[in-house]
């Protein structure tokens, strides 16, 4: 089973974007259809953050193409990346500084990683932190698939932290899921489109790195196979109050930035994701220190 899966997901990546997309809405029907638990999780979700029902059915097909492009983003060709707003990554480069990338599971955030890579790689490399899988042969094909030119990993422990802080104090950049529920013990509770979420602390922590430029950065998946668009954005109100010392309203801040992105394409946000779960206990004192990517 193990090879069928490995071959399922190389033959995959070989295919053009459109079949790829096809695919997955297909795939994100079936799972909406024959899943009443994720079906009910994802409507309560749009319905929680105010969005109406054709959010909510756009996003299913959406869900379906985000887990099968993986397939060609990880083995396949390069596809066809736009920008808007790449300048104020430039001027976070200029200070000389770390820049922390900040987006919520909107659209392709796989792709917002590798297009800063191809595109700045050369003058800052770029981490990003990721659980492994729990199956050994999906665990392999991803380490290897996700480090490229620019663009390295970081694993979801203690040492993986501080390979971030190490990354951001020597200028280069760092990659975070903030609306990636964190383990108990490294969280707080704040509002998340109305209600309480557990919101990691960790992305204001390195926010507050001294010289550190908080960008935040999303991947816009085009219709009809016709590549993606990075979005740039400012964080909204740091130049006038910065990002408050205290974790939970820190967090607050850092749950309303991620909702403004959400509000450009709210379709695109990955509903199922049970963001309001109850935290679970860290497996041992060295791991699930950060999200996952």
């Amino acid at each position: 089973m193990t090879v069928l899966f490995q071959l399922l997901f190389r033959l995959f990546s070989h295919l053009p974007l459109p079949v790829l997309h096809a695919a997955g809405w297909v795939v994100g029907w079936l799972s909406f259809l024959l899943s009443p638990r994720y079906r009910r999780r994802l409507m309560a979700h749009v319905r929680q953050a105010g969005f109406s029902r054709g959010v909510a059915l756009a996003s299913v097909g959406e869900a379906g193409k985000m887990a099968v492009e993986t397939t060609r983003l990880w083995l396949g060709a390069p596809m066809k990346v736009g920008w808007e707003g790449a300048s104020l990554i430039e001027a976070a480069m200029a200070h000389g500084s770390g820049v922390l990338f900040l987006t919520p599971h909107l659209g392709c955030f796989e792709i917002t990683a590798q297009a800063v890579a191809q595109r700045f790689g050369e003058r800052m490399t770029t981490t990003v932190l990721f659980r492994p899988s729990r199956q050994p042969w999906l665990r392999d094909l991803v380490a290897h698939s996700r480090e490229r030119p620019g663009l390295l990993t970081a694993p979801t422990t203690l040492a993986g932290v501080k390979q971030l802080i190490k990354a951001l104090k020597t200028g280069q950049a760092v990659g975070l899921l903030p609306d990636q529920v964190p383990p108990a013990g490294l969280g707080v509770w704040a509002p998340f489109f109305g209600r309480e979420a557990y919101t990691m602390t960790l992305s204001a922590r390195l926010a507050r790195t001294p010289g550190v430029q908080p960008v935040l950065i999303w991947g816009e998946r085009l219709s009809w196979g016709r590549g993606f668009l990075v979005h740039v954005r400012p964080f909204p109100g740091l130049a006038e109050e910065g990002l408050s010392s205290d974790p939970q309203t820190a967090a607050r801040q850092i749950n309303q930035a991620m909702e403004m992105l959400v509000r450009e394409s709210p379709a695109q946000y990955l509903w199922s994701y049970d963001r309001y779960k109850q935290p679970r206990q860290p497996e041992s004192p060295d791991t699930g220190a950060a999200p996952q990517r």
